[in-house]
């Protein structure tokens, strides 16, 4: 897909009709750069890896709207070890895609090494970050992901074995604040990764326990800021518009945003957040007709990407109803998309719709994607015990390396 180019989109600004003053923030805390060891990042705003969404074409288009990281899909190390056609093809960048960024996941000190190792000899990114955030209790119950830094002796090793593999590239963190609000383990592994080499750290605001769900506690993103100097902390959660992010920054004093679900159906998010850190308060606001050349574009890159076209819709369906978020589209229509299984049948329905359906403000905006409530933590048997891994538990952390949503 070198040759790939979405199609170039408004910017905040230009006099299309379709962005307007926000009058909603006057963006004054935003950090010039984010420099992660010796890379510059363009912007200090990070795409969050998210499973089936943040393939080569959603980066592709997100980037058509802004500046920053984005991180591809989570990739775990065994299975990038193992070679498997799916993960290498989650792998893939684009010549646009620069700086490249890639998010492995893994629970083995060796299978980490190894697998940055291979990242750094075939030159697959400029940018790896280590995934030690995610809630989902078919990885918690065996000892991985937001469950693993409460084994410090573990998580220390996973990034000193990382940053030493990774022959220069900087090694970021991504944390969740905790198992749950008795077992809070985000200030002692940021002072570890940072101890042991990590180039940053991505603060989750929330615990394993609370999912996606509820507010995050931008509080402790605070809390991590002041305790860890040395390196950028980034805060994650609940960042839906630019003037979340002005806030973020606020009342944290972090030196970046990362957005994850504040993107689903809405890549031009990326827009306003560059006009906020140019000090614009103007953002993207759509009519329709905007929205639906976005879904083109979008179904376009990603056909090419699969190669088909009925893989490619398959993704898609799950994007439209973030799309249509707000819009007055009606609900049978909603139920046909997801039913399309080629580019006509989508263009079909795209083309029963009014493109000149106006913005339709507030319905369109604020939280999107997964929420769920809270939910016990599932964990090895006794892993709270101790801060060490039992022989028991170094079993159940053998089989965590599953393919998973991130954190």
């Amino acid at each position: 897909m070198s040759d790939t180019r979405p199609d170039r989109q408004a910017r905040p600004g230009e006099p299309d009709g379709r962005c307007r003053p926000g009058g909603r923030h006057r963006p004054t805390v935003w950090p010039d750069e984010l420099r992660l060891g010796w890379l510059t990042a363009p912007a200090p705003v990070m795409l969050a890896p998210m499973a089936g969404v943040t393939n080569l074409p959603f980066r592709l288009l997100c980037r058509s709207f802004g500046r920053g990281l984005f991180v591809g899909e989570m990739v775990t190390c065994r299975a990038l070890l193992e070679g498997g056609q799916r993960t290498w093809r989650m792998m893939r960048q684009d010549a646009q895609e620069q700086p490249r960024s890639v998010q492995l996941y893994g629970v083995d000190p060796a299978t980490v090494g190894a697998s940055v190792r291979l990242v750094a000899r075939h030159d697959l990114a400029d940018h790896i970050d280590l995934n030690f955030g995610c809630p989902a209790p078919k990885v918690t119950r065996q000892g991985g992901g937001a469950a693993l830094p409460w084994k410090l002796g573990l998580f220390r090793r996973i990034v000193a074995v990382a940053v030493e593999a990774a022959a220069g590239r900087p090694v970021t963190v991504k944390l969740r604040a905790g198992i749950d609000d008795h077992h809070l383990t985000f200030i002692e592994a940021g002072l570890a990764a940072q101890e042991e080499g990590a180039a940053g750290l991505t603060l989750h605001a929330r615990t394993a326990a609370q999912h996606y769900s509820g507010r995050a506690d931008w509080s402790l993103i605070r809390q991590l800021k002041q305790a860890v100097s040395g390196i950028p902390v980034l805060g994650n959660g609940d960042v839906f518009e630019a003037a979340d992010a002005v806030q973020l920054l606020q009342r944290t004093g972090c030196d970046g945003v990362v957005v994850g679900r504040g993107a689903l159906g809405r890549p031009w998010l990326f827009a306003d957040l560059a006009a906020s850190q140019a000090g614009s308060d103007q953002l993207v606001q759509p009519d329709l007709g905007f929205v639906l050349q976005t879904i083109r574009t979008h179904a376009r890159l990603l056909c090419e990407y699969e190669a088909g076209e009925e893989p490619a819709m398959r993704q898609l369906r799950g994007h439209l109803h973030w799309y249509f978020k707000g819009y007055r589209v009606g609900s049978e229509l909603r139920a046909e998309a997801q039913r399309i299984a080629s580019l006509d049948q989508l263009e079909a329905l795209l083309s029963r719709l009014d493109p000149a359906l106006p913005y339709p403000g507030p319905a369109a905006e604020g939280p999107r994607g997964r929420a769920g409530g809270t939910k016990l933590p599932r964990l090895p048997a006794g892993w709270l015990d101790s801060r060490e891994v039992s022989p028991g538990q170094a079993e159940a952390l053998a089989k965590a390396e599953v393919a998973v949503a991130g954190g």
